[in-house]
């Protein structure tokens, strides 16, 4: 175990560390800080929610001048929820020592941005496409930064950001101290670590398997036409606390969301193509509880930070075992239990085999729930908060009727009675979701050999790239994002 303490970290930021409950550091945490003092360039592999944000901000934060001009420090991040979630942490581990943290991003305007970039803020938290908006305009200077964080890199890189990242660290000093942090390591991203990293070092938390113990894990085969009624029944047999519901695109992500409300649940989406205000707004009612479920796309929840998500459920199957983690680790949290449920097509199971063969650990195989089921559920709701009344409140005034009515009544009939007049009777309204494509697992979408096909003629040509309908940006708005 290693506390904070034992990591010689300058004593404000410690405060702060303090302030935000943190004793114990993590083992990312434990590795990376003492190495990024050294001044090593770093590759850190890890999952979400391991703490590496606290992993790079903290000798970030050390390094950074008060009274500079300029701003030295540069975290680049894939989406703007990310981007706002580091600069918000940065901000609290910097407050003692007077170090700011900005995050810049598209879907804001630039001119806001250019008004609090005066205030001289010492370290920027962008996504690419916007970063480079500033680098253009020149309103932030890049050969002045001293260290450079690209966190979620894989997710960058999916994302197509790669040609930015490397125009990015292309303008920024050789002297640089690079820092980058991804799930998983393709090809494409070692080539971006041999150009612009110097010797890094390369930790990694070691793991049993891709997800973490604390998650139950489960899923169930149902036919696509099927899954809507499966996941009410869900949500009624143990109601969520919180639970995030993910859906493959935006057009499902308003489609779900829609439905659910009409049925009767508090729930809304989050996608891409939302306004940041109106994105902002969803996820302040849901952190606070204003709605209990959250409909996101991958991209839309990459980085959420909310604590108390008690469910999951994977609507629609990720594209790959990465994602599938990202996702699960929303729940979970903070040493607290989560569970997470995946929704297979039969055409799907695979897919969900391969998921199951990556990640190392066995998904446990579930019932369609029934009608009956949900009901009792719904029934169990009322008991519950019978009993929760019985226990808390005041209910002398009542006992006089009470009594009367049990003298010409059954106590069971009237309690039942009860019962049923307290239970909401699920909205039966008919919901029709546009049908999703089902997922192969990547072993089968790979299989044609080096990317050809046979023409007509017996001659082969390449097969032609088509863009998937995925929450990512294209190449031509990837600035906005």
């Amino acid at each position: 175990m290693t506390l904070f303490t034992d990591l010689k970290m300058d004593e404000q930021i410690l405060q702060a560390v303090n302030n935000m409950g943190f004793e114990e550091a993590t083992p990312i945490q434990a590795e990376v800080i003492p190495k990024v003092k050294e001044g090593r360039d770093i590759i850190g592999q890890a999952q979400t929610g391991t703490g590496k944000t606290a992993a790079f901000g903290i000798p970030l934060i050390e390094q950074m001048n008060q009274e500079e001009s300029h701003p030295q420090g540069l975290v680049l991040a894939p989406t703007r929820e990310l981007a706002i979630q580091v600069s918000e942490e940065l901000n609290r581990l910097g407050h003692f020592k007077g170090v700011q943290a900005l995050a810049v991003y598209g879907g804001q305007e630039i001119s806001r941005q250019i008004k609090a970039l005066k205030r001289n803020p010492q370290i920027i938290v962008a996504t690419p496409g916007r970063f480079m908006d500033h680098m253009r305009r020149r309103t932030i200077r890049p050969k002045y930064m001293k260290m450079v964080v690209l966190d979620e890199a894989d997710e960058m890189l999916s994302m197509g950001f790669v040609e930015d990242i490397e125009t990015i660290l292309s303008e920024i000093s050789e002297e640089r101290q690079t820092l980058l942090f991804s799930a998983t390591m393709p090809k494409r991203l070692q080539s971006v670590t041999a150009k612009f990293m110097d010797d890094p070092e390369v930790v990694k938390v070691k793991s049993k398997g891709l997800t973490v113990s604390n998650i139950e894990q489960r899923y169930i085969e149902v036919p696509e036409k099927q899954k809507f009624d499966t996941l009410c029944h869900l949500l009624d047999i143990t109601p969520p606390e919180l639970a995030i519901v993910f859906g493959r695109t935006k057009r499902r992500v308003d489609e779900l969301s829609e439905a659910l409300t009409r049925r009767g649940y508090a729930a809304e989406g989050i996608h891409g193509d939302l306004k940041q205000s109106q994105r902002d707004k969803v996820l302040r009612k849901f952190k606070q509880g204003t709605i209990d479920i959250l409909v996101a796309t991958d991209v839309a929840a990459r980085g959420l930070d909310v604590s108390g998500v008690t469910h999951v459920y994977n609507f629609d199957l990720p594209q790959d075992p990465e994602s599938y983690v990202h996702r699960i680790g929303r729940t979970g949290r903070a040493g607290k239990e989560g569970i997470a449920f995946s929704f297979s097509t039969p055409k799907e199971i695979s897919h969900l085999k391969f998921i199951e063969e990556t990640t190392k650990k066995k998904m446990i195989r579930q019932d369609i729930p029934t009608y009956a089921e949900a009901m009792h559920g719904r029934y169990q709701q009322v008991v519950n908060k019978l009993l929760e009344t019985v226990k808390n409140e005041n209910t002398e005034d009542l006992e006089s009727t009470a009594k009367t009515l049990l003298s010409g009544h059954d106590p069971v009939t009237l309690v039942a009675a009860a019962l049923k007049m307290n239970t909401n009777e699920p909205d039966n309204v008919e919901i029709k979701l546009t049908e999703e494509a089902s997922l192969r697992p990547k072993k089968e979408r790979g299989s044609r050999k080096k990317g050809f096909k046979k023409n007509h003629r017996g001659k082969k040509k390449p097969y032609k790239q088509s863009r998937s309908r995925n929450d990512g940006p294209s190449r031509k708005r990837k600035k906005n994002v």
